[in-house]
């Protein structure tokens, strides 16, 4: 870009204030503030064009190298399942019978039977009576029942 010094740019700021005058500087300066504005957005905007149709350029031979590789991989993949569709047919040949095996025989799936509804803790039952965890609900009326101090007669 230009290089303009701090001395540069009060030359220049004096020679304006000459020229134009000191009422309409402020005008003029806006004015070549938001023409300098837009001339940085344009110039941004060519940038990032630019910038992107490079990236789809290079997007473009990327996915030309990896479709070659996929034809690649197809390719190999196809004469070897050819091959071993050859060896398959070699080892299933019925020409010779085997003795046949008797299939091993796996039991059917059996549901656990957990019973999803009931909520079980990780804590032990017993920790839980020794350490004076409540583990049962009582209502607030039923807990003033239960401790309120009895009467002696």
């Amino acid at each position: 870009m230009i290089d303009i010094g701090l001395s540069k740019m009060a030359l220049i700021g004096a020679v304006a204030l000459i020229v134009i005058g000191p009422e309409k500087l402020p005008r003029v300066a806006r004015t070549v503030g938001t023409l300098l504005g837009k001339a940085q957005r344009y110039v941004s905007d060519v940038k990032a064009e630019v910038n992107r149709s490079m990236e789809l350029d290079e997007l473009r031979k990327m996915k030309d190298t990896v479709e070659g590789a996929a034809r690649d991989v197809q390719q190999s993949i196809q004469t070897g399942a050819s091959e071993f569709e050859k060896d398959w047919a070699a080892a299933t040949d019925m020409s010779t019978p085997e003795p046949f095996e008797p299939a091993v025989v796996v039991p059917a799936y059996k549901h656990p039977g957990k019973n999803w509804r009931l909520k079980r803790g990780a804590t032990p039952q017993w920790y839980k009576s020794r350490s004076g965890v409540r583990t049962k609900a009582q209502s607030g009326a039923a807990r003033v029942a239960r401790y309120r101090p009895q009467k002696f007669h």
